[in-house]
């Protein structure tokens, strides 16, 4: 039952991730293609455009990274990950996803909660647009989630993969 609430919120936080994505993407390619029609063609570029396109690349790079472990994206652990047998392997990617849990709770929740709270306290704005800083930051904390959430439904995978591997070994040890 858990398991499959799991999968559930898996799927639906792809799909969330994906949406927001691919509205970030296309005000992020209006926003430049605003900021160089309005330099080359009218004479002086739009005192914003710079500014959201550094704060839309932001919010791209948090989910989209979070979008990528989603996908087991990650070459280097899948890789090192392939090299081994199949129970090292599974134990390694227990270690990964235990790590990455660790990092998503201390890095992105713990620390980017901590970065929201101290830049909405502190009032900071942006210069040339109406919003403050803290709503910049929001992508740390919130890529936090997803990561957390796609780390958790990998550990529950590799240990039952690991735990129904290592039964079929004792069934096989058996006859």
């Amino acid at each position: 039952m858990i398991l499959r609430l799991i999968k559930f919120l898996f799927k639906l936080s792809k799909r969330i991730i994906e949406i927001m994505l691919i509205l970030l993407v296309a005000v992020l390619v209006l926003d430049v293609l605003w900021g160089v029609f309005s330099r080359y063609l009218l004479g002086a570029q739009s005192s914003w455009t710079e500014e959201l396109a550094r704060v839309l690349l932001i919010w791209v790079a948090m989910l989209g990274g979070s979008l990528a472990y989603s996908l087991k994206g990650h070459l280097g652990v899948d890789f090192f990950v392939g090299l081994m047998d199949k129970s090292n392997g599974r134990l390694a990617e227990i270690a990964v996803h235990a790590i990455m849990v660790f990092f998503a709770v201390s890095v992105l929740l713990y620390g980017g909660c901590r970065l929201v709270y101290s830049t909405y306290e502190l009032q900071q704005h942006m210069s040339t647009m109406p919003i403050d800083k803290w709503v910049v930051y929001l992508a740390v904390p919130l890529s936090g989630v997803f990561f957390l959430l796609f780390a958790a439904e990998f550990f529950v995978v590799s240990i039952k993969n690991l735990l129904l591997e290592r039964k079929r070994c004792r069934e096989v040890a058996d006859v």
